[in-house]
This record gives C-alpha cells, sequence and structure tokens, in this order.
C-alpha cells in the first residue's frame, strides 16, 4: 500500500520546552496540515512517483489563475493557495487497495511514531548585505579612519589577473530555499494539526513549509563497549568455576 510522507503547514511560532533532568530545550511549534492530495503521479506515466498536495485553507477561487482552477476542478478538489510534491513510500505490511487518489485527505498522524523530521522552508529576506553579515568575515580594525567591514583586495597579480569564480563577496542574502534535516519530534497534537520539533526551521512566523519524513535520520547512539566487553580473565575464571 503506497502512501505519501510529507506534509504541507506553516510557522507557528517558537518556544522551550524542559525535560525531566531540567534541560531547556528550543521548539518550534508547526501547523501541519490538513492537506489534500491534488494529483498522484506515477513512474509510468510522469517518470517518477510523487503525490501533490495542497494546503487546505480558506481561499477565494478568484484568486486562482485559470489552469489552477482547471487542475483542481478536474479532480474535484477545493481551492488550495500553497501546492507541493513530496514522495510517497509503499509499505507492504498495510491493508488496503493501495492507490493514493486525488481527493485523499492527509493528516498529522502521518508522523506518528516518528523520531525526526526534514523541514523546507524560505529562509528571511535581508537584503543587500555585506562580507561581514553574509559571510561572517572578521573586519579590519576598529581604530580611528579604519574601514571596519571593508571587503578589501580580492583581485589577483600578474597570474591569474583576475577573480576567482565563488569568490565571497557582498550581495543579496536571504530569501533562498533552506532545508533543515532531522529535527527531533517533541510531540504530535492531532486535534489541531500541531507538530512540535526541537530546534529552528527556515521562515518567518506564517511562512509555509514542506514537513517530510527524514531522509537520513541520524544513528541511534551507542555507548562505548567499556560495560559490554568481555574481560577474557574473568571469563576464564568464570569457566573454571562452572567447569
Amino acid at each position: 500500500m503506497a502512501k505519501v510522507t510529507g506534509i504541507l503547514g506553516k510557522k507557528v511560532g517558537m518556544t522551550q520546552l524542559f525535560d525531566s533532568k531540567g534541560d531547556v530545550h528550543p521548539a518550534t511549534v508547526l501547523q501541519a496540515g490538513p492537506c489534500v492530495v491534488t494529483q498522484h503521479k506515477t513512474q509510468t506515466k510522469d517518470g517518477y512517483d510523487c503525490a501533490q498536495i495542497g494546503l487546505v485553507e480558506f481561499m477565494k477561487e478568484s484568486k486562482l489563475s485559470q489552469p489552477e482552477r482547471g487542475h483542481l476542478a478536474k479532480n474535484n478538489v477545493p481551492p488550495v493557495r500553497f501546492i507541493r510534491e513530496v514522495p510517497v513510500e509503499v509499505d507492504e505490511k498495510a491493508d488496503g487497495d493501495g492507490a493514493i487518489k486525488a481527493g485523499d485527505r492527509v493528516l498529522i498522524d502521518i508522523f506518528e511514531g516518528e523520531k525526526f523530521v526534514d523541514v523546507v522552508g524560505v529562509s528571511k529576506g535581508k537584503g543587500f548585505q555585506g562580507v561581514v553579515k553574509r559571510h561572517h568575515f572578521g573586519g579590519g580594525p576598529k581604530s580611528h579612519g579604519s574601514m571596519f567591514q571593508i571587503t578589501g583586495s580580492i583581485g589577483s597579480s600578474a597570474f591569474p589577473s583576475r577573480v576567482f569564480k565563488g569568490m565571497r563577496m557582498s550581495g543579496h542574502m536571504g530569501n533562498a530555499r533552506v532545508t533543515v534535516r532531522n529535527l527531533r519530534v517533541l510531540g504530535v497534537e492531532k486535534d489541531d494539526n500541531l507538530l512540535v520539533v526541537e530546534g529552528s526551521v527556515p521562515g518567518p512566523n506564517g511562512g509555509y513549509l514542506i514537513i517530510t519524513k527524514s531522509k537520513k535520520p541520524p544513528r541511534e547512539r551507542r555507548g562505548f563497549a567499556g560495560s559490554a566487553t568481555v574481560d577474557p580473565l574473568k571469563a576464564a575464571k568464570r569457566a573454571a568455576k562452572k567447569g
């Protein structure tokens, strides 16, 4: 049975949570869904497998373009503002016909039992910034008469007589697609469609996000072999006693 592994949502805001030891952890509250499947793309027809889903929220149909209206009306889907593609996975243990159809709902319960998620968003735009803020340069001396945040010399001598590609310089900062991987799931609230993750996610409060199951979850930490290592001398003594 195929099922959707991602959902669309919004960033609500940040808070902090305390664990049983009294340690504080920064957390971000996300509104995840509800979503609706607007199209199911298959390997045979489209060349790859995915589910196109839209975030269900109030929106006038007049705000959509004519192609968008036709695309949604073809599958009898209500108007949606934010549409993205998310991967699908095949669960052989689950029961059902295994088909993902347009109009199916995608809810937050897909993350039940998941430990980590990946979040994709658009970072805050910072405009045109210098090298100190954009690339964390140290800057020059702050004494009188010094231009502290100036870039400095970037050109080379007779060889190669040009500026290398990729030179870190002033320029546009932010407003880019950013992916944050392996955010730990701290809580799932099904009634209010809320997902709490540890750490921060890109974008401002109210920004749209793509939340998917972790593509490469981290391996669980395993302690050093000290306590589990077998001491050959002690093992030999125990074997002698038993013999």
